[in-house]
């Protein structure tokens, strides 16, 4: 915040970072065009002047520094100039060229109103990591906003805009002088070599096959157009940051870059908005395994018989085709017979099927498809459709795959929308986001078959065959489910409480006087534990010791992994491994500070182990006397404390052990939020990152 004449005025920061931009000529060849956009570049109207300030080479020639004091005429409104007082934007420059490490530093920031704006950006040219007869090019860039006689907002937009388009002109430039050095026929720039020594020529530039893109890697321009598509250089800066903010900070698999993009997409590119929809998507991915979906979910027999959905090549963009026959599907029927997890959990298979398909299709029509059509006959809708546990599930289905699955749907084909279908859409379409809706496309009766309607979507040769196409459809014919396979509600209940709580984690119960204890044995030193859990019921104290020898109970042998409870005890899954005997300090140390956790609490972190041997992590009943470091009380006082319910905490966890080598993170613990665990379709609220090296903390 800034005091300005009296008022408050908050301070508007922004900040911009490249993807890496490849040229494909040697970095000595790109220093050569680089240097001719000094002093004064025609490409770029309002770079009218620069001067240098000073100059400095080294005695070997190896280092060259320039600064340079370089004007602008910014296209700003005349009114805004005269109240400024300026015609011209003043910047310094400070080049430092490193010809022996190949590499050309670039830092430049404001001199005009630099007490009331700060504009602060860097470059940096340097060789190919992987091919040296390339080079990269990569730029960040903050504007800082303090006060401007009260045209804040519009000097931050002429400058965002401004700089916007100089950073998609800067390839551009280069590539001009590089053409013109090539008909001036310079296509070779020696490298520099030391004094009185004599290297070979740089080698002819290599064949242009960019490298493989990893999650760990810069992105590159040329790979973000081949798969990402046309981003703009503000959206790019986006994309780069959120990824990196996720690599820092994300515990786990890194997302793809096609998936980060639909958050930013579905929040218009803002970074906050998009990064907290996203980390709850991540959370609840985790809890339920949704990345393994696919290759454990079977659909029943049922589903294949009366779900008359199905996907069907793709549309005349190459998105993948997906058609549901909902007017034939019985959707009370199906509920009644598998209940709403079991639908659930097949929609949510549908959807990653069709992120699988739009990855094949990107490769196989290479351009970016990152979303399907979906196809929608409503041929049969009736008010039968209209039951309310039937439009409940449906209702409850829509909102986790607008959570989780956003901007996946490109466009919406409705066809042969009944009288009915009004009522209906009044029901569905607030649950629905306003840019989906968007993609809607409705058609009545026979509509579709004229101008304007189906053919201008999907290619002739693959409407199916009952929508009047000669394309034969794999798609069930739905029909009446059987009512004896109906189930009853007991029967349905147990078994979506069975699919909900078909998770990786484990759940425990936390007696007064009666911890939960989880043993890891430690093979290699410098592994990393983590962990991430839920406080269901009750207070509890987290803690992790070490010991060099093994507790009563011997751990699985399983260096690396997930790892889950040893054993059973009276009361529920509670297990016991800290000898009575044992005395803190000497059989056994506390390797982390307690940690109190709160019900509703959910808690992630991770300690990287500094010895082999073994550790105990512990949930410990929460009261004043439960974080003194004293013998613990064992089975003596379960007996009593199983009379009182307020004496039980339960907790639902998973631990993994990683090397240190594949762990992405930062080695800190996360911040506890509150999560459920309740049902598939609870969206936990985002983790936030904390500093503190290998310490759970809150």
């Amino acid at each position: 915040m800034t005091v300005f004449g009296g008022s408050i005025i908050p301070t508007m920061v922004q900040k911009y970072q490249s993807p890496v931009r490849v040229y494909k000529q040697p970095f000595e060849l790109v220093m050569a065009a680089y240097e001719r956009r000094f002093p004064t570049c025609h490409l770029i109207p309002m770079f009218v002047a620069s001067d240098v300030v000073d100059e400095h080479k080294s005695e070997d020639g190896a280092i060259h520094k320039i600064e340079r004091r370089c004007a602008l005429d910014v296209d700003a409104p005349r009114l805004l100039k005269r109240i400024a007082g300026v015609d011209y934007v003043y910047f310094s420059q400070n080049n430092t060229l490193n010809r022996r490490e190949r590499t050309l530093h670039i830092e430049s920031h404001n001199e005009t109103f630099s007490n009331r704006v700060i504009i602060h950006e860097t470059c940096l040219y340097s060789a190919h990591p992987e091919n040296e007869d390339w080079t990269c090019f990569e730029q960040t860039a903050s504007l800082d906003i303090k006060s401007f006689f009260g045209f804040e907002s519009t000097v931050e937009k002429i400058a965002m805009k401004q700089y916007a388009t100089s950073i998609k002109k800067g390839k551009e430039i280069i590539e001009f002088y590089l053409k013109e050095l090539e008909d001036e026929g310079i296509t070779q720039v020696l490298r520099w070599t030391p004094p009185r020594l004599a290297l070979p020529p740089a080698k002819a530039p290599a064949p242009p096959c960019a490298p493989a893109q990893t999650p760990e890697q810069p992105l590159d321009a040329d790979y973000i157009k081949r798969y990402l598509g046309d981003l703009t250089p503000l959206q790019e800066s986006c994309l780069i940051r959120l990824r990196q903010w996720l690599q820092e900070m994300h515990k786990g698999k890194i997302p793809k870059d096609e998936h980060i993009l639909r958050f930013l997409r579905a929040r218009d590119f803002n970074m906050e908005k998009g990064r907290e929809i996203l980390c709850q998507s991540l959370t609840w991915r985790k809890q339920h395994q949704v990345d393994y979906l696919l290759e454990t979910w079977s659909p029943p027999q049922l589903l294949h018989d009366y779900y008359t959905g199905g996907w069907h090549h793709h549309d005349r963009e190459g998105r993948p085709l997906y058609i549901l026959r909902l007017g034939q599907m019985d959707t009370k029927g199906l509920v009644r017979a598998l209940g709403e997890e079991s639908l659930l959990r097949h929609v949510l298979s549908i959807n990653e099927e069709g992120l699988r398909r739009c990855e094949e299709n990107t490769k196989v029509f290479g351009r970016p498809i990152s979303c399907w059509t979906c196809l929608v006959d409503l041929e049969g809708l009736n008010m039968r459709h209209l039951w309310r546990p039937g439009v409940k599930a449906l209702l409850r289905i829509i909102e986790v795959v607008e959570a989780n699955y956003p901007e996946t749907l490109g466009r919406l084909l409705i066809l042969r929308a009944p009288r009915v279908f009004p009522v209906l859409w009044t029901l569905v379409s607030p649950f629905i986001d306003e840019n989906t809706r968007k993609k809607f496309l409705i058609y009545a009766g026979n509509d579709y078959q004229g101008p304007g309607g189906l053919v201008d979507y999907i290619d002739k040769e693959v409407i199916p065959d009952f929508l009047g196409g000669e394309c034969m459809c794999e798609v069930p014919e739905g029909g009446l489910v059987p009512k004896s396979l109906y189930r009853t509600a007991e029967e349905l209940e147990n078994e979506d409480i069975r699919l909900w709580t078909e998770t990786i984690y484990q759940s425990a119960s936390v007696f007064k006087g009666a911890p939960h204890e989880l043993l890891i044995e430690i093979i290699d030193a410098s592994s990393v534990i983590t962990w991430d859990f839920d406080v269901c019921k009750g207070d509890v104290v987290f803690h992790i010791y070490h010991s060099k020898r093994a507790p009563s109970q011997p751990a699985r042998k399983e260096p690396l992994g997930p790892h889950a409870s040893g054993g059973t005890a009276p009361g529920g899954n509670n297990v016991q491994l800290i000898d009575r005997s044992w005395t803190l300090g000497q059989d056994y140390s506390m390797v982390e500070s307690p940690l109190t956790c709160k019900e509703g609490e959910s808690v992630q972190g991770s300690h990287v182990t500094r010895w082999p041997g073994f550790y105990i992590l512990q949930w410990r009943f929460s009261s004043t006397a439960a974080c003194a470091s004293t013998n613990l009380p064992r089975m003596d006082d379960v007996l009593a404390s199983l009379q009182v319910s307020s004496h039980k905490c339960k907790v639902m966890y998973y631990t993994e052990v990683l090397g240190s080598e594949d762990f992405r993170g930062s080695m800190t613990s996360l911040e506890s939020s509150h999560s459920g665990f309740s049902q598939l379709s609870a969206v936990t609220t985002t983790s936030i990152q904390s500093q503190s090296s290998s310490m759970v903390s809150r």
